[in-house]
């Protein structure tokens, strides 16, 4: 098990099939049992409500028959559950449960049990509120300072403030502009309800305010609901946040102080209770839930908080002190004291698995085995001892390991300047500030022996970046010494994580057998075979006849055969030029693989097909979503609000399906960008083994890229597919027509998106045989004069830039179908390339 994965104390999963919210976990001695021992009270949508008290015999059990005090099904969906002195006359902790149109207080007690089935437990109805509005979530505590009892306010969905003092309903008062219903909290030292508006605003209303208002029940005019209208109900203080809330927490350290923390879509915000901002953390990932407890620091603050990567971080004010590992993702988290063990981490996610557990590390508890005890054979061990030697001696006469100990070829070290440049080196940085300064490194180099091409490489970890991260040496003498220079400075403007940078040097050291420093000729059969495996993780082979002068280059994925193929070309050429053979010529005996590069066309014409659907699916869905954002807001400002008849359901459906099809689009975007640059690499394979197999002139293979590369980005509204088949058509009307009827053909003068690629692969097909049976490109014809190749629709082919090129084929992707290419010389000692595809 991981050091930092939660250590599991006690877990459970609840019921099948249910679901759970950051209302529905609640910590406290419901049964007033008086040992300080807290019970788990945990609510569901379904209406079951269930109290647990874990003690497993061993870390990590599972649940046992008597950890489960009490299950019983509410009917009602259990919006939250809350603990506290809710019943007048009395100072004992009774049960809250909230379902959505009903407030119900329990007495939980136990029965002791004079049997092996341990103690009974049941929960008594104390008193019940029928609601008339639909509730969201609700908070309590001693509301007007009142002591030793609490009271429990409620928020409906429509915004709307319920007080209840205890037994009795109190007042109810609408929140001004409230659009939607935020987290809720209560802070006792300023008597004051924490809300977050729908606008986006933490805002706070005094209990009294709440109190001597006018009666929601009783409003007459809309316009109270307004912001503008406070003449009776005023905010306290408001805060812009600038994102929706997850959850409000107030700590309280004493009656003189108290801190609200607000839980954000990407941050958490520490408040003074003023409405000051203390601190703010930006997450680095969306949060679930959260809960701040005081630290045993003095002034300070500790912070659990769970993510959607099921981590649970723990932070002291903003410092991350601890980041552990959960099996689960938790929508509620609270700390208690369960059986005898205090601080207790207890979790629910979402779909019931309900956990216990603990920081830190266990002890391991292994101890290795006693060995048997034997008598010992000396004379044994004598004749096995000679052996080993002789075959120590055996091995060092033979030269394989050398007699004394093998010094260091090359030896490096680094020194670090104590002091920052006088004068800043750092270039490109984007950090905000004017002066950026810059720390010298000096990196020294010595040799022992020969070494022909030392290349030093350095990296440091961003934000850090170098002046020069590359240098190259020749050691062509033994005991030299080179140095290099070279500058450090913060790029960018966060903080670096790491200080520390690598130094790598490669070189080759020459030998009697190889004095260049180059690989050696082998003895294994395969020396013809020459591997390469691309940062992607696509596998090439280049294997050479030994009979004849041809070359086979294999790959999983067919666009892979460009950059081998191309590669192999030049060092060929550079080859027998370095020779100074003159006549060495390319070919490539067909036939084009235009199976394979048809099934690359297709698979990118059905994700443009799929985007453009997905675009108009994303439209629609948008324009519903606004829709009812219009209905809703109608009936929010009505003066008298009509039923919803399930717009909010339907708006929150809209919305999951706007954002699934998004990441739908984008992800689209993403796999259609991938396509087109395999796409690319195998356009650039095709135009390479055309011209090789007609052995086209450079003219030629000008137009021929012209003509497949057209573009150097592949967009929704002009697309690589229409383009071509424009130009292909283009070059069969002209130059490569069979007759002058074909070149009386009109071309479209507008370019669209075709419904399907049979035209295209048509029209390449086509213009292969054509050029097999003689044809040749040319810029004019000897029907017609001169003329350009001109795109229809007033676009001209432009090629593409050689950095472009390359970076295009640096992001050919990978796997599938085995492709092969074999290369052949025909002629002696000058090789040429041929290919068959097999």
């Amino acid at each position: 098990m991981s050091l930092f994965k939660a250590r599991d104390w006690w877990s459970t999963v609840l019921g099948e099939k249910e679901e759970f919210d950051q209302g529905c976990l609640c910590l406290a001695d419901v049964d007033n049992s008086g040992n300080g021992q807290d019970k788990i009270i945990v609510g569901s949508f379904t209406g079951y409500l269930r109290i647990f008290n874990p003690h497993p015999v061993r870390t990590g059990d599972g649940t046992q028959a008597e950890d489960l005090l009490l299950e019983v099904h509410l009917r009602d969906p259990i919006l939250q559950v809350e603990v506290g002195k809710f019943v007048s006359g009395t100072e004992m902790l009774h049960l809250a449960v909230l379902h959505s149109r009903k407030l119900c207080v329990y007495a939980v007690s136990g029965t002791l049990g004079n049997v092996e089935h341990g103690n009974q437990y049941q929960i008594k109805l104390m008193y019940e509120h029928n609601l008339q509005r639909t509730a969201c979530n609700m908070t309590y505590g001693p509301f007007g300072g009142i002591k030793g009892r609490d009271l429990i306010c409620i928020q409906s969905m429509d915004g709307m403030l319920m007080a209840f003092e205890q037994e009795s309903y109190a007042f109810g008062r609408f929140l001004p502009g409230c659009l939607l219903p935020g987290p809720l909290a209560y802070s006792s030292r300023t008597d004051s309800f924490i809300t977050v508006s729908s606008c986006r605003h933490v805002e706070s209303y005094k209990y009294q305010v709440l109190a001597f208002a006018t009666d929601a029940d009783r409003r007459q005019e809309a316009e109270h609901q307004k912001l503008g209208s406070g003449k009776r109900l005023v905010v306290d203080w408001t805060l812009n946040i600038g994102e929706q809330a997850l959850d409000i927490c107030v700590v309280s350290f004493n009656q003189s102080a108290s801190l609200v923390f607000v839980l954000g879509e990407r941050n958490f915000f520490c408040l003074k209770d003023n409405g000051q901002i203390r601190f703010m953390k930006k997450l680095d990932c969306s949060p679930s839930c959260f809960l701040p407890y005081c630290s045993v620091s003095e002034g300070t603050t500790n912070i659990l908080i769970g993510n959607h990567r099921s981590l649970l971080h723990i932070y002291q004010d903003v410092t991350l002190k601890w980041a552990t590992q959960l099996p689960h993702v938790p929508v509620a988290v609270r700390v208690g004291n369960l059986h005898d063990l205090k601080g207790v981490i207890v979790t629910l996610s979402d779909d019931g698995r309900l956990q216990c557990s603990y920081l830190g590390t266990d002890p391991s508890l292994f101890q290795a085995p006693k060995v048997e005890s034997r008598e010992l054979n000396y004379d044994e061990l004598d004749v096995e001892m000679k052996e080993l030697q002789k075959i120590i001696r055996d091995v060092k006469s033979q030269g394989v390991w050398p007699m004394t100990e093998r010094e260091e070829d090359l030896r490096i070290s680094a020194v670090v300047s104590p002091n920052l440049d006088s004068v800043s080196q750092a270039t490109n940085a984007e950090v905000g500030n004017d002066f950026v300064p810059s720390i010298t490194v000096k990196l020294t180099l010595q040799n022992r022996v020969v070494l022909h091409k030392a290349k030093l490489s350095i990296y440091v970890q961003p934000p850090l970046a170098l002046t020069c991260d590359q240098f190259t040496f020749d050691f062509i003498e033994p005991e030299v010494t080179n140095t290099a220079v070279v500058s450090v400075y913060l790029a960018r403007s966060y903080t670096a994580s790491e200080l520390e940078g690598n130094a790598v040097v490669s070189y080759f050291r020459p030998t009697d057998r190889n004095p260049d420093g180059f690989a050696s000729q082998s003895d294994d059969d395969q020396v013809n075979i020459l591997g390469f495996r691309f940062l992607g993780g696509s596998r090439i082979t280049l294997l050479a006849s030994k009979t004849s002068q041809r070359y086979r280059i294999q790959s999983e994925h067919f666009e892979d055969l460009w950059l081998i193929t191309k590669e192999l070309i030049l060092h060929l050429k550079e080859h027998f030029e370095k020779q100074g053979i003159k006549d060495f010529t390319c070919s490539f005996s067909g036939p084009v693989p235009l199976q394979e590069y048809f099934e690359l066309i297709d698979h990118h014409f059905e994700l443009r097909i799929n985007g453009e659907k997905l675009e108009e699916l994303l439209s629609e869905r948008a324009v519903q979503f606004r829709a009812i954002q219009r209905r809703l807001l109608t009936r929010f400002k009505d003066k008298t609000p009509a039923p919803l008849q399930h717009l909010d359901t339907l708006l929150d459906g809209t919305y999951k399906q706007v954002i699934a099809l998004a990441d739908a689009v984008e992800k689209n975007q993403d796999d259609l960008f991938q396509s087109f640059a395999r796409l690319k690499s195998a356009t650039r394979l095709v135009i390479m083994l055309i011209g090789l197999w007609q052995k086209l002139s450079t003219d030629q293979m000008a137009i021929l890229e012209a003509a497949f590369l057209p573009l150097q980005e592949d967009v929704q509204e002009l697309g690589w597919e229409e383009m071509v088949d424009a130009a292909v058509a283009h070059l069969l009307k002209t130059c490569l027509s069979k007759s002058s009827k074909e070149q009386a053909l009109n071309l479209s003068s507008q370019l669209n998106m075709p419904k399907d690629t049979s035209r295209l692969k048509k029209h390449i097909t086509l213009l292969c045989e054509r050029l097999a049976k003689g044809g040749r490109l040319c810029v004019s014809t000897d029907a017609a004069a001169p003329q350009p190749i001109v795109m229809p629709g007033g676009s001209t082919p432009i090629p593409e830039s050689d950095l472009e090129e390359r970076s295009l084929e640096d992001s050919a992707d990978l796997f599938t179908n085995h492709k092969h290419l074999i290369t052949e010389t025909p002629t002696c000692d000058v090789p040429a390339l041929q290919g068959v595809l097999e």
